[in-house]
């Protein structure tokens, strides 16, 4: 996912997204012990882009007060 994909995305939005991530995550880490995930740079991918909605959700929370 792209940071201009995620920088037009509201508040809500990115929290919501943060929720889907890292329920994503947690579903490549269940396929992974089990040996049914093939490409396991996804669980990379899948962090770092948690960071940034993160990254994301804390710079608008900041810009907002």
């Amino acid at each position: 996912m792209k940071p201009s994909e995620l920088r037009t995305l509201s508040e809500t939005e990115l929290d919501q997204k943060g929720r889907e991530l890292r329920d994503e995550l947690f579903n490549a880490k269940i396929r992974r012990s089990t040996e049914q995930l093939e490409n396991t740079a996804v669980l990379g991918e899948l962090r770092r882009d948690i960071a940034r909605v993160e990254t994301l959700l804390t710079q608008k929370r900041e810009a907002g007060k």
